[in-house]
């Protein structure tokens, strides 16, 4: 890799990110917005992914629960990601697809926001848990890029980034993270 190699990246991550908020910058409100309400409410966030999508769902109920810009109250945000007994016991008892699923269960209430982070939108663990949500009353959400896959059809709110490469897409969920929190932050401190 070169000086220009690392250019022409950074070219393609700029453009997939002004393409995005050109189109799609309302979606990102509306999550926020519905964030908001269903925080003010007593609800919570529950939010889950594989992989870097993981890191996104740890990032965003990290931010949420400790604080993003502002110093306000603790917030009701679980990374479903982070508890390694769980994951291996669900895993290993009912199959991965379940890992979610089965947190989603133990914790969602009708009400409460399941966000499922999926660069495909074809992860089979987060499609059976945002099913099992919105089944349950529990508002759902997808971030996604290339369309959204097959989660673009089960969710109440959809982020999908319109590219295919999962880098980028996943560099846009990461700003899409800060403005969500930064959106409810911006709600809750102004009420």
């Amino acid at each position: 890799m070169d000086k220009a190699a690392i250019q022409d990246i950074a070219a393609r991550s700029i453009a997939v990110k002004q393409h995005f908020f050109a189109e799609r910058a309302e979606s990102v409100l509306a999550v926020g917005k519905v964030l908001s309400a269903c925080l003010q409410a007593g609800g919570k966030i529950l939010v889950f992914g594989n992989g870097g999508s993981a890191a996104d769902a740890q990032h965003l109920a990290g931010e949420l629960v400790g604080r993003y810009l502002v110093d306000r109250r603790a917030l009701p945000a679980i990374a479903l990601v982070t508890d390694p007994s769980i994951l291996t016991a669900v895993g290993n008892d009912l199959g991965y697809d379940a890992v979610f699923r089965r947190q989603v269960e133990a914790h969602g209430r009708p009400g409460d926001v399941a966000i499922g982070i999926s660069t495909s939108g074809r992860s089979r663990n987060v499609l059976s848990a945002i099913e099992w949500a919105r089944a349950n009353g529990l508002v759902t959400v997808g971030l996604t890029g290339g369309g959204g896959g097959p989660l673009a059809g089960l969710v109440d709110h959809l982020i999908d980034v319109p590219s295919t490469e999962t880098p980028r897409i996943q560099e846009v969920h990461g700003l899409v993270v800060h403005l969500l929190c930064q959106i409810v932050e911006e709600d809750l401190v102004a009420r």
